[in-house]
Order: structure tokens, then C-alpha cells, then sequence
């Protein structure tokens, strides 16, 4: 008996690096498994393509789990409607969706176009609204469970220099997760977000890889880097254990899974009156909120 037995789930972007070990490992503890994605390239431009969403679903089936797939831009109103409606219309329920999709188009602040700020935007943090949107009004009218999982970045949580577009993204799906995490509570909803760290075809492109050997994504599985270990916690936050989890971000990679401390406030000035003179800030600044601690924090 699995830890998601009978329940349905919804992994968008399931066709991934990460996201088909979740598809696939989520079958493995009983869960039915809509796979969604475009099947198209890292950055979104090769048009949609079923390969590789009916690979992950052949593999689940032959292992006598139980998946169907689907192809379609996440970031569309209709077709993120279409897969809550595909999901209920199969299987009657629909338990977990967990939003694993997302494009890369990377390029400097000063050189990057709008339509690469807007695509990327787009397919990552409207791709969640959406899904988010339509399988909500499910679950408010069911008033009974639901797990929501996004997946950030390190990118979203401490922001990637040559990823404006990307980082905006990933830390614009905190704060809807957040925001869902108080919403929707009442109706038995939890939303959470994993950080993970992984060789897929997105890192396959950092600025440290050697372009001259093979993508170190072909050689992950079984080490730290292999996706397979992000897994785990996405299987935790997905069952009926993880429910006392809600509005949290975890990391994951390797052989570490961390809890984020949530933001807090650290240091606080309090003066008499509402506004405070320009002049006794300055004055008060070193001995308050304070100056020399700033100095070689890693951002």
C-alpha cells in the first residue's frame, strides 16, 4: 500500500527532469497520474510535442501503474480547465496537482527583450494561476482535501544574475503560494513549494558546464544531482501526512531536504512620533537597524 493510494494527481511539466520522477514515483505509491506538458525544448520554442509525455506514461503503464497524458501550453486559461475536467471526467476526484513546468530564457537585465521577460513570466508563474484557478473551485466545493505543490528555484529565493526573468517568476510563486496557503486552508487545501537541486536539461545550460563533454543531466541518476531525490518530499507534501504542512518552502538536493525559516522581521526601530526626521535617522541608523552588518552578506 503506497502512500498516495487512490489518489489522483496532476504534474504539469511531467515530461521533465524532475517532474517525470515525480509522475513515475507518485504511480509507484498508488496515486493515478495525469502527465501535462508541451514536450517541447527548455525554452518553450519547439512547439508542442507528445514524445516525450507518452514515454513517461508507457513506462508508468508497463509497470502496471495507472497514467494518462496530455499536451498543451499550462499558461492557457483553456487548456489548464481541461486537464482538472480530463482528471475529474477519468477518475471522478482529483487529489494533488504539482506544478513542475517552466522554461529558461536567459540574458542580463540590459540585454533581455520583452518577450523573453514576458514568455518566461508567463509559462512559469501564470502557468500556476491557471492550474491553480480551476482545480480551487474543485476543491471549494468539495470542502474536503487538496494538495498544492509548486516548485522555485534558488533563482526565486536569493534571485540569479543573468535570470531577471526567471528569478521574478520563481519568487512571484511564493507569494501566490502564500497567498493560497490562506486562502484556500478552510476548504482543507495545502499549498507548499520546493527549492530543488538537480541535473536536468535546464542546469545541462549553466555557465559552468563543459560544453565540449556530454550534459551532465545523462549522467546524474544515481548520484546527488539525480532528480529521483527531489522526489521524496513531493511524495510527503502530496499525502494525508503532509497536511499539517502549509504555506512552507522546502529544499531539496542530494542527500539534504531543508525547511526555510519564513521571513521574519530582524531588526525593528521604533520612534515617537509617525514620521521620523530625516536627520535623527541618519544619526540613529549605526546604533538601530545598523550599518557595518551588512557588509559582506551573500545575496
Amino acid at each position: 500500500m503506497g502512500y498516495l493510494e487512490g489518489k489522483t494527481a496532476i504534474v504539469t511539466g511531467g515530461a521533465g527532469g524532475i517532474g517525470s520522477q515525480i509522475c513515475k514515483i507518485y504511480a509507484e505509491q498508488g496515486a493515478k497520474v495525469l502527465v501535462a506538458d508541451t514536450g517541447s525544448d527548455v525554452e518553450g520554442r519547439a512547439g508542442l510535442d507528445s514524445a516525450r509525455v507518452d514515454q513517461v506514461v508507457e513506462e508508468i503503464t508497463n509497470n502496471g501503474g495507472t497514467a494518462l497524458s496530455s499536451v498543451g501550453d499550462i499558461a492557457e486559461m483553456d487548456y489548464a480547465e481541461s486537464l482538472v475536467k480530463k482528471t475529474l471526467d477519468e477518475w471522478g476526484h482529483l487529489d494533488i496537482v504539482v506544478c513542475a513546468h517552466g522554461i529558461l530564457r536567459e540574458r542580463m537585465i540590459f540585454n533581455m527583450t520583452e518577450e523573453e521577460w514576458d514568455e518566461v513570466v508567463r509559462i512559469h508563474l501564470k502557468g500556476c494561476f491557471t492550474i491553480t484557478k480551476f482545480a480551487s473551485i474543485y476543491w471549494r466545493q468539495i470542502r474536503n482535501s487538496g494538495r498544492l505543490i509548486y516548485f522555485t528555484s534558488d533563482a526565486g529565493l536569493r534571485g540569479s544574475p543573468g535570470q531577471p526573468n526567471y528569478s521574478a517568476a520563481h519568487a512571484g510563486k511564493l507569494g501566490l503560494m502564500r497567498s493560497n496557503s490562506r486562502a484556500l486552508a478552510k476548504y482543507g487545501v495545502t499549498c507548499n513549494a520546493i527549492a530543488p537541486g538537480a541535473s536536468t536539461r535546464m542546469t545541462d545550460r549553466g555557465r559552468t558546464v563543459d560544453r565540449n563533454n556530454p550534459p551532465p543531466s545523462e549522467s546524474a541518476a544515481g548520484t546527488a544531482r539525480d532528480p529521483k531525490n527531489i522526489v521524496p518530499i513531493a511524495v510527503w507534501l502530496a499525502s494525508d501526512a503532509g497536511a499539517v504542512s502549509n504555506g512552507r518552502v522546502y529544499g531539496a538536493r542530494g542527500h539534504t531536504i531543508t525547511l526555510f525559516r519564513e521571513p521574519v522581521r530582524e531588526r525593528v526601530l521604533q520612534f515617537e512620533q509617525p514620521y521620523i526626521e530625516i536627520d535623527d535617522l541618519f544619526e540613529i541608523w549605526p546604533e538601530t537597524l545598523g550599518t557595518e552588518s551588512f557588509a559582506g552578506e551573500q545575496r
